[in-house]
Protein backbone atom coordinates (compact mmCIF):
# COMPACT_ATOMS: atom_id res chain seq x y z
CA UNK A 1 0.00 0.00 0.00
CA UNK A 2 1.44 3.62 -0.69
CA UNK A 3 0.88 5.96 1.32
CA UNK A 4 1.51 9.65 1.28
CA UNK A 5 2.05 11.45 4.66
CA UNK A 6 1.86 15.30 4.16
CA UNK A 7 3.09 16.63 7.31
CA UNK A 8 2.85 20.68 7.80
CA UNK A 9 6.21 21.72 8.67
CA UNK A 10 7.64 24.19 12.14
CA UNK A 11 9.79 26.50 9.95
CA UNK A 12 13.15 26.54 11.80
CA UNK A 13 11.88 24.76 15.17
CA UNK A 14 12.53 21.33 16.38
CA UNK A 15 8.78 20.73 16.56
CA UNK A 16 7.29 17.67 18.67
CA UNK A 17 4.80 16.67 15.28
CA UNK A 18 7.52 17.29 12.91
CA UNK A 19 9.47 14.87 15.16
CA UNK A 20 6.76 12.32 15.45
CA UNK A 21 5.86 12.52 11.45
CA UNK A 22 9.31 11.53 10.74
CA UNK A 23 9.65 8.47 13.14
CA UNK A 24 6.38 7.12 11.81
CA UNK A 25 7.42 7.32 8.36
CA UNK A 26 10.41 6.35 8.87
CA UNK A 27 9.22 3.54 11.38
CA UNK A 28 7.09 2.20 8.52
CA UNK A 29 9.99 2.51 5.38
CA UNK A 30 11.96 0.19 7.36
CA UNK A 31 8.75 -2.20 8.28
CA UNK A 32 9.10 -2.16 3.91
CA UNK A 33 6.01 0.21 3.33
CA UNK A 34 5.50 2.51 0.32
CA UNK A 35 5.84 5.48 2.59
CA UNK A 36 5.94 9.25 0.60
CA UNK A 37 6.71 11.76 3.49
CA UNK A 38 5.90 15.45 1.68
CA UNK A 39 6.45 18.53 4.01
CA UNK A 40 3.50 21.57 3.48
CA UNK A 41 4.35 25.31 4.23
CA UNK A 42 8.24 24.76 5.16
CA UNK A 43 10.61 21.31 4.86
CA UNK A 44 10.78 19.36 8.02
CA UNK A 45 13.72 20.01 10.69
CA UNK A 46 13.75 16.95 12.85
CA UNK A 47 16.93 15.32 15.24
CA UNK A 48 17.04 12.21 13.50
CA UNK A 49 17.05 11.04 9.67
CA UNK A 50 15.16 12.99 8.17
CA UNK A 51 13.16 10.80 5.58
CA UNK A 52 10.75 13.65 3.99
CA UNK A 53 11.24 14.20 0.51
CA UNK A 54 10.62 16.92 -2.02
CA UNK A 55 8.86 19.13 -3.10
CA UNK A 56 7.71 20.93 -0.09
CA UNK A 57 3.77 21.58 -0.91
CA UNK A 58 1.19 24.80 -0.55
CA UNK A 59 4.27 26.30 0.56
CA UNK A 60 4.17 29.37 3.17
CA UNK A 61 5.41 31.76 1.31
CA UNK A 62 2.61 31.00 -1.37
CA UNK A 63 0.16 30.70 0.70
CA UNK A 64 0.63 33.66 2.54
CA UNK A 65 1.23 36.16 -0.56
CA UNK A 66 -2.25 34.01 -2.48
CA UNK A 67 -3.89 35.77 0.82
CA UNK A 68 -2.38 39.35 0.49
CA UNK A 69 -2.14 39.86 -3.29
CA UNK A 70 -5.02 39.30 -5.44
CA UNK A 71 -3.13 39.18 -8.22
CA UNK A 72 -0.44 36.01 -7.31
CA UNK A 73 -2.67 33.01 -8.51
CA UNK A 74 -2.99 34.81 -11.35
CA UNK A 75 1.21 34.47 -12.12
CA UNK A 76 2.39 31.25 -13.95
CA UNK A 77 2.71 27.89 -11.67
CA UNK A 78 6.36 27.53 -13.02
CA UNK A 79 7.34 31.32 -11.02
CA UNK A 80 5.08 30.50 -7.99
CA UNK A 81 6.84 27.50 -7.65
CA UNK A 82 10.19 28.99 -7.14
CA UNK A 83 8.95 30.28 -3.72
CA UNK A 84 8.61 26.84 -2.74
CA UNK A 85 12.19 26.34 -2.72
CA UNK A 86 13.34 24.46 0.54
CA UNK A 87 16.53 26.69 0.87
CA UNK A 88 14.37 29.47 0.52
CA UNK A 89 12.08 28.85 2.80
CA UNK A 90 14.24 27.95 5.30
CA UNK A 91 16.51 30.70 5.19
CA UNK A 92 13.30 32.95 6.01
CA UNK A 93 11.76 30.27 8.49
CA UNK A 94 14.79 30.62 10.31
CA UNK A 95 14.43 34.58 10.63
CA UNK A 96 10.78 34.85 11.73
CA UNK A 97 8.85 35.12 14.40
CA UNK A 98 6.75 32.68 16.72
CA UNK A 99 3.57 32.47 14.20
CA UNK A 100 1.10 34.17 16.43
CA UNK A 101 -2.85 33.18 16.27
CA UNK A 102 -3.97 36.68 16.87
CA UNK A 103 -2.20 37.93 13.54
CA UNK A 104 -3.87 35.20 11.49
CA UNK A 105 -7.31 34.65 11.81
CA UNK A 106 -8.35 35.48 7.96
CA UNK A 107 -5.58 33.48 6.54
CA UNK A 108 -6.72 30.16 8.73
CA UNK A 109 -9.97 30.50 7.41
CA UNK A 110 -8.96 30.61 4.18
CA UNK A 111 -6.81 28.00 4.09
CA UNK A 112 -9.09 25.83 5.96
CA UNK A 113 -11.51 26.11 2.95
CA UNK A 114 -9.24 24.68 0.79
CA UNK A 115 -9.93 24.92 -2.86
CA UNK A 116 -12.75 27.44 -1.91
CA UNK A 117 -10.38 29.64 -0.32
CA UNK A 118 -7.73 32.29 -1.80
CA UNK A 119 -5.11 29.55 -1.46
CA UNK A 120 -7.20 27.41 -4.43
CA UNK A 121 -3.91 27.46 -7.12
CA UNK A 122 -1.79 26.09 -4.45
CA UNK A 123 -4.59 23.11 -3.61
CA UNK A 124 -4.80 22.43 -7.24
CA UNK A 125 -1.02 21.77 -7.51
CA UNK A 126 -0.77 20.01 -4.41
CA UNK A 127 -4.26 17.32 -5.69
CA UNK A 128 -2.37 17.45 -9.37
CA UNK A 129 1.04 15.85 -7.04
CA UNK A 130 -0.85 13.17 -5.60
CA UNK A 131 -2.69 12.04 -8.79
CA UNK A 132 0.71 11.73 -10.36
CA UNK A 133 1.85 10.00 -6.77
CA UNK A 134 -1.11 7.43 -6.64
CA UNK A 135 -0.99 6.73 -3.29
CA UNK A 136 -3.68 4.38 -1.49
CA UNK A 137 -3.88 6.33 1.68
CA UNK A 138 -3.35 10.25 2.03
CA UNK A 139 -2.56 11.24 5.52
CA UNK A 140 -2.77 14.61 7.14
CA UNK A 141 -0.75 15.75 10.24
CA UNK A 142 -3.01 17.88 11.72
CA UNK A 143 -6.66 19.05 11.12
CA UNK A 144 -6.31 22.72 10.11
CA UNK A 145 -4.95 20.82 6.56
CA UNK A 146 -8.99 19.11 6.53
CA UNK A 147 -9.42 21.85 3.64
CA UNK A 148 -7.60 19.11 1.41
CA UNK A 149 -9.35 16.27 2.33
CA UNK A 150 -12.70 16.98 -0.15
CA UNK A 151 -10.38 17.20 -3.73
CA UNK A 152 -7.79 14.91 -2.26
CA UNK A 153 -11.15 12.48 -1.66
CA UNK A 154 -12.98 13.35 -4.68
CA UNK A 155 -10.25 13.44 -7.69
CA UNK A 156 -7.92 10.72 -6.08
CA UNK A 157 -11.24 8.22 -4.66
CA UNK A 158 -8.50 7.15 -1.79
CA UNK A 159 -9.25 7.92 2.13
CA UNK A 160 -7.72 10.74 3.70
CA UNK A 161 -6.53 9.92 7.68
CA UNK A 162 -5.77 13.39 9.42
CA UNK A 163 -3.43 13.13 13.16
CA UNK A 164 -4.82 15.57 15.79
CA UNK A 165 -1.91 17.22 16.97
CA UNK A 166 -2.51 20.38 19.30
CA UNK A 167 -4.11 22.57 17.03
CA UNK A 168 -6.90 23.48 19.74
CA UNK A 169 -4.10 25.70 21.13
CA UNK A 170 -3.39 27.89 18.50
CA UNK A 171 -6.95 27.53 17.18
CA UNK A 172 -8.56 29.23 20.86
CA UNK A 173 -6.15 32.15 20.58
CA UNK A 174 -8.30 33.63 17.29
CA UNK A 175 -9.67 36.88 17.61
CA UNK A 176 -13.16 37.25 16.61
CA UNK A 177 -15.27 37.19 14.13
CA UNK A 178 -12.83 34.51 13.05
CA UNK A 179 -12.70 31.81 15.74
CA UNK A 180 -16.70 31.20 15.01
CA UNK A 181 -16.00 30.93 11.79
CA UNK A 182 -13.25 29.03 11.95
CA UNK A 183 -14.59 26.28 14.57
CA UNK A 184 -17.76 26.13 12.20
CA UNK A 185 -15.60 25.70 8.67
CA UNK A 186 -13.65 23.14 11.03
CA UNK A 187 -16.70 20.94 11.86
CA UNK A 188 -17.59 21.09 8.26
CA UNK A 189 -14.25 19.84 6.55
CA UNK A 190 -13.91 17.31 9.21
CA UNK A 191 -16.80 15.25 7.95
CA UNK A 192 -14.42 14.43 4.62
CA UNK A 193 -12.07 12.67 6.94
CA UNK A 194 -12.55 9.08 7.26
CA UNK A 195 -10.78 8.72 9.88
CA UNK A 196 -8.33 10.74 12.58
CA UNK A 197 -5.65 9.71 14.83
CA UNK A 198 -4.68 10.92 18.67
CA UNK A 199 -1.95 10.01 20.59
CA UNK A 200 -4.01 9.64 24.00
CA UNK A 201 -7.50 8.80 25.18
CA UNK A 202 -8.04 12.26 26.64
CA UNK A 203 -7.20 13.80 23.14
CA UNK A 204 -9.17 11.77 21.58
CA UNK A 205 -12.12 12.31 23.51
CA UNK A 206 -11.73 15.90 23.34
CA UNK A 207 -11.31 16.55 19.93
CA UNK A 208 -13.92 14.32 19.27
CA UNK A 209 -16.63 16.86 20.60
CA UNK A 210 -14.31 19.87 19.19
CA UNK A 211 -14.50 18.93 15.79
CA UNK A 212 -17.84 17.02 16.36
CA UNK A 213 -17.32 13.63 15.13
CA UNK A 214 -18.17 10.63 15.98
CA UNK A 215 -15.72 8.87 18.71
CA UNK A 216 -15.21 5.63 16.99
CA UNK A 217 -13.80 7.56 13.79
CA UNK A 218 -10.77 9.08 15.95
CA UNK A 219 -8.16 6.24 16.64
CA UNK A 220 -5.65 6.55 19.77
CA UNK A 221 -2.22 4.80 18.80
CA UNK A 222 0.46 5.95 20.93
CA UNK A 223 3.97 7.70 20.50
CA UNK A 224 6.41 5.87 18.98
CA UNK A 225 10.48 6.66 20.01
CA UNK A 226 13.47 5.14 18.21
CA UNK A 227 15.59 4.47 21.56
CA UNK A 228 18.93 4.05 19.31
CA UNK A 229 20.92 6.44 21.29
CA UNK A 230 19.35 6.51 24.90
CA UNK A 231 20.20 4.92 28.19
CA UNK A 232 20.80 5.12 31.71
CA UNK A 233 21.14 8.87 33.43
CA UNK A 234 24.86 9.72 34.47
CA UNK A 235 24.67 9.11 38.53
CA UNK A 236 25.63 12.45 40.14
CA UNK A 237 29.30 13.20 41.18
CA UNK A 238 28.85 16.91 42.74
CA UNK A 239 26.20 16.28 45.33
CA UNK A 240 24.08 18.39 43.42
CA UNK A 241 20.06 18.21 41.93
CA UNK A 242 19.17 19.03 38.88
CA UNK A 243 14.89 19.69 37.92
CA UNK A 244 14.85 19.73 34.05
CA UNK A 245 13.06 21.14 31.13
CA UNK A 246 12.56 20.09 27.66
CA UNK A 247 9.99 21.98 25.69
CA UNK A 248 9.62 25.40 23.70
CA UNK A 249 10.14 28.15 25.73
CA UNK A 250 6.71 30.05 26.10
CA UNK A 251 4.20 30.36 28.64
CA UNK A 252 2.21 27.51 27.38
CA UNK A 253 4.59 25.23 28.67
CA UNK A 254 4.87 27.08 31.86
CA UNK A 255 8.69 26.86 32.46
CA UNK A 256 7.66 30.02 34.93
CA UNK A 257 6.18 27.39 37.18
CA UNK A 258 9.35 25.98 37.34
CA UNK A 259 10.92 28.86 38.90
CA UNK A 260 7.95 29.30 41.88
CA UNK A 261 8.30 25.55 42.43
CA UNK A 262 12.11 26.23 42.55
CA UNK A 263 11.93 29.44 44.68
CA UNK A 264 9.75 27.26 47.37
CA UNK A 265 11.99 24.54 47.20
CA UNK A 266 15.13 26.78 48.34
CA UNK A 267 12.94 28.71 50.86
CA UNK A 268 12.48 25.74 52.51
CA UNK A 269 16.16 24.92 52.69
CA UNK A 270 16.08 21.70 50.23
CA UNK A 271 19.06 19.45 50.52
CA UNK A 272 21.78 18.74 48.49
CA UNK A 273 20.67 21.99 46.46
CA UNK A 274 18.63 22.09 43.37
CA UNK A 275 19.03 23.63 40.63
CA UNK A 276 16.93 24.32 37.16
CA UNK A 277 17.73 23.38 33.90
CA UNK A 278 16.26 24.17 30.86
CA UNK A 279 16.27 23.38 27.19
CA UNK A 280 14.38 24.29 23.85
CA UNK A 281 13.79 26.36 21.35
CA UNK A 282 13.06 30.19 21.82
CA UNK A 283 11.52 32.26 18.98
CA UNK A 284 11.99 35.71 19.11
CA UNK A 285 8.69 36.69 20.19
CA UNK A 286 9.11 34.95 23.20
CA UNK A 287 12.62 35.86 23.96
CA UNK A 288 10.98 38.85 26.94
CA UNK A 289 9.31 36.01 28.20
CA UNK A 290 12.30 34.13 29.19
CA UNK A 291 13.83 37.87 30.41
CA UNK A 292 11.30 37.93 32.58
CA UNK A 293 11.52 34.47 33.94
CA UNK A 294 15.69 35.15 34.32
CA UNK A 295 14.74 38.92 36.09
CA UNK A 296 12.32 36.88 38.58
CA UNK A 297 14.81 34.27 39.36
CA UNK A 298 17.13 37.07 39.98
CA UNK A 299 14.94 39.13 42.23
CA UNK A 300 14.60 36.20 44.48
CA UNK A 301 18.22 35.48 44.65
CA UNK A 302 18.61 32.39 42.32
CA UNK A 303 20.80 33.40 39.38
CA UNK A 304 22.94 30.91 40.56
CA UNK A 305 20.13 28.04 39.99
CA UNK A 306 18.22 28.80 36.67
CA UNK A 307 19.99 27.65 33.71
CA UNK A 308 18.92 28.34 30.12
CA UNK A 309 21.28 25.58 28.16
CA UNK A 310 19.64 26.90 24.46
CA UNK A 311 18.57 24.59 21.51
CA UNK A 312 19.55 21.20 21.96
CA UNK A 313 20.35 18.32 18.94
CA UNK A 314 19.77 14.70 19.47
CA UNK A 315 23.11 13.97 20.68
CA UNK A 316 22.56 16.80 22.77
CA UNK A 317 19.28 16.27 23.78
CA UNK A 318 20.44 13.04 25.18
CA UNK A 319 23.32 14.36 27.03
CA UNK A 320 21.25 17.00 28.79
CA UNK A 321 18.66 14.27 29.57
CA UNK A 322 20.84 12.13 31.26
CA UNK A 323 22.61 14.81 33.74
CA UNK A 324 19.25 15.47 35.22
CA UNK A 325 17.86 14.05 38.70
CA UNK A 326 13.74 15.02 37.59
CA UNK A 327 12.29 16.36 34.71
CA UNK A 328 8.69 18.72 34.23
CA UNK A 329 7.10 20.32 31.80
CA UNK A 330 4.33 22.03 33.69
CA UNK A 331 1.83 22.91 30.61
CA UNK A 332 -0.77 25.03 31.34
CA UNK A 333 -2.84 23.42 28.87
CA UNK A 334 -4.15 19.71 28.32
CA UNK A 335 -1.03 18.10 26.62
CA UNK A 336 -2.13 16.48 23.13
CA UNK A 337 1.68 14.96 22.64
CA UNK A 338 4.16 14.98 25.26
CA UNK A 339 6.85 13.82 23.50
CA UNK A 340 9.51 14.85 25.65
CA UNK A 341 8.03 12.66 28.45
CA UNK A 342 8.56 10.04 26.43
CA UNK A 343 11.71 11.12 26.04
CA UNK A 344 12.94 11.22 29.87
CA UNK A 345 11.59 8.24 30.54
CA UNK A 346 13.11 6.58 27.71
CA UNK A 347 16.68 7.77 29.66
CA UNK A 348 15.67 6.98 32.95
CA UNK A 349 14.56 10.62 34.21
CA UNK A 350 11.76 10.35 36.09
Amino acid sequence: MRLVYLAAGAGGMYCGSCLHDNTLARALLELGHDVLLVPTYTPLRTDEENVSRPPVLMGGINVYLHERLPFWSMLPRSLRRLFDAPLLLRWLAGRAGSVRPERLGRLTLSVLRGEHGRQRAEVERLVDWLVEARPEVVHLSNSMLAGLAEPIARRLGVPVVCTLSGEDLFLERLPAPYYAEVREELRRRASHVQAFVALNRYYAQFMSRYLDVPPQRVHVIPHGLRLAGHGRRQRRSDGGFSIGYLARICPEKGLHLLVDALALLRKDGAVPPVRLRAAGYLSSADRPYLRQIMAAAQRRGLSDAVEYVGEVDHPAKIAFLQSLDVFSVPAVYQESKGLSVYEALANGVP
